[in-house]
């Protein structure tokens, strides 16, 4: 027999042949076996763990009402006539119309009479009736500067109020010593109806390579403004124009001025109703009218030259010493009258009276592109030295034409243009004086600009602002104002037309101070102008 592998081989085989032996019915058949449940432990856990709750308001009490009236009742009212009433009345309006004739017939010749003499009285002229509160005070509303400016110690040479008389304008430069034809300056304005208005942060400020001697803003659009330089330039700036607000300018030709430009004026053109021109004056005798051209560029259109040759003597003024040169111009001031007459003050101490209507040439060196004209018609009696600045009276009449002068003796001279010698002669400082200017609504007022001419120095006195009211004193000022705190002069000031109440000044601290005048200096009086005029007509007799 075969070796066995192993022991129980034969265990096995005897097994199977036991299977296939037994049939496959006997060894399986169906059942069914009962089913099982696992119970989830993780739900019974969760629903253990959840809670419900719930939240109502308490209750809430609720009521309808209906009103309604239970009964109307119309009822009327009137008056019963009563005859007796309407009797009355009638004989109470009865007229004796013989009594009444015979009565006006009377009286007619006393009332007309009155009627003429109301009718011819001048006690109420000027009169109006004030609707605002009385103040007798002058404020100060602004105290505006440039701090870069003022870094630099630039003073502020000029000011000036635009058409609406809501913007303020100022220009720096220096008006006592330094290389000014190279020292930058600046044009500054100031809204000052604007919100949030910064006292110290101009509204637009122009960078100008030269310093500023004066400017002033058009009389009908309120964003241009022009300005003459140190260099005898002229530029138009418009304020609008942000990124480059020059838009004409005369640029350095052979018409240009050659000394610096102390005043510019704008002045209307006959020609074009739209268009003005501009008038500048120079120390160099020249004053010249401008015209604007397309490309941006003043072209001159006509001139006049101050030469002392032709300067007219008066035998009640001292000889002239200056012989046949030119005569430096400081300060223009137009006639309110006569378009064509103006007064002009003169670095000889002179005030001239000019017309553009003058024909005789001057005696003066070629380069011209136009010939120049010599205007000069009366010479008046001098000051004690230069004349700063003139002013023509808005409000005389023609007869008189009335002008005010000041200069550095500390003077303002009244003056009529029929005249040589002035009316009045005041002694309003012991500074100079660098500026006058009559108000725009007061026939008697006057302010004036003071100061000692050089703020540097140890003698310096404190800078004033004067107002002089004739109808008050004719002597000596009503109003004396402190300018500033420091001994620096004050050199330009004016007047708003459009808001009357407002004087700006500038000073040599480059500075700006808008100054809140009382209603004593803008309310006319009455019969102020004939006040003038017989204070005039007083002094010549």
């Amino acid at each position: 027999s075969a070796p066995r592998p192993f022991p129980w081989e034969p265990a096995e085989r005897a097994v199977g042949a036991c299977w296939a032996a037994t049939p496959l019915a006997a060894m399986f058949a169906d059942g069914t076996a009962p089913g099982a449940d696992v119970q989830s432990l993780w739900r019974s856990a969760r629903s253990a763990r959840c809670e419900a709750k719930s939240c109502q308001t308490g209750r809430i009490s609720t009521a309808e009402t209906a009103v309604q009236s239970h009964t109307s009742r119309d009822a009327g009212v009137q008056t019963d006539q009563s005859k007796d009433a309407v009797q009355d009345f009638q004989q109470e309006v009865q007229v004796d119309y013989t009594s009444l004739l015979s009565f006006l017939q009377r009286v007619e010749d006393a009332v007309i009479k009155e009627l003429n003499k109301n009718w011819k009285s001048r006690a109420f002229d000027g009169f109006g009736v004030n609707w605002t509160d009385q103040n007798e005070t002058v404020l100060c509303l602004h105290t505006l500067s440039y701090p870069e400016a003022q870094d630099q110690n630039l003073q502020v040479t000029s000011v000036s109020w635009n058409a609406t008389g809501s913007v303020v304008a100022c220009s720096y430069g220096r008006l006592d010593g330094g290389d000014w034809s190279t020292e930058k300056s600046y044009v500054c304005t100031w809204n000052l109806d604007r919100r949030g208005l910064n006292p110290q942060r101009p509204d637009l400020v122009v960078d100008v390579p030269s310093s500023v001697m004066c400017l002033a803003f058009h009389p009908s659009q309120p964003s241009l403004i022009a300005g003459g330089l140190f260099g005898g330039e002229l530029v138009v700036w418009d304020t609008s124009r942000t990124e480059d607000p020059v838009i004409w300018r005369t640029g350095m030709t052979d018409d240009t001025h050659t000394d610096p430009v102390y005043q510019v004026n704008w002045l209307p053109d006959a020609k074009h109703r739209n268009r003005a021109r501009l008038l500048s004056v120079s120390t160099d005798g020249k004053i010249l009218v401008w015209r604007e051209e397309r490309d941006g560029r003043l072209a001159l259109a006509e001139g006049f030259a101050m030469v002392a040759q032709q300067i007219p003597r008066s035998t009640q003024l001292k000889k002239f010493a200056w012989g046949e040169a030119a005569v430096g111009v400081t300060s223009l001031s137009f006639s309110h009258f006569d378009p064509r007459v103006f007064v002009v003050g003169v670095e000889g101490g002179y005030s001239l009276k000019c017309s553009t209507a003058a024909e005789t040439l001057a005696l003066h060196r070629a380069g011209s592109s136009v010939p120049l004209r010599a205007p000069a018609e009366l010479a008046f009696s001098p000051h004690g030295g230069p004349v700063y600045s003139v002013s023509c009276s808005p409000f005389h009449r023609q007869v008189l034409n009335l002008f005010l002068s000041c200069g550095t003796d500390g003077q303002v001279h009244l003056h009529s243009m029929l005249q040589t010698q002035p009316l009045v002669s005041l002694q309003l400082s012991k500074k100079y004086l660098f500026c006058v200017r009559w108000s725009p609504v007061r026939p008697l007022v006057f302010a004036a600009a003071s100061g000692e001419g050089n703020c540097n120095k140890c003698f310096c006195f404190v800078g004033d602002v004067h107002l002089f009211d004739f109808g008050k004193s004719s002597q000596k000022p009503a109003v004396s104002i402190k300018q500033a705190a420091g001994e620096c002069p004050v050199y330009c000031l004016e007047f708003n037309i459009k808001q009357t109440r407002l004087l700006a000044a500038g000073d040599a601290t480059g500075t700006v101070k808008v100054w809140q005048l009382s209603s004593d200096f803008t309310e006319q009086g009455p019969r102020e102008m004939n006040r003038l005029e017989q204070l005039a007509s007083e002094i010549t007799d």
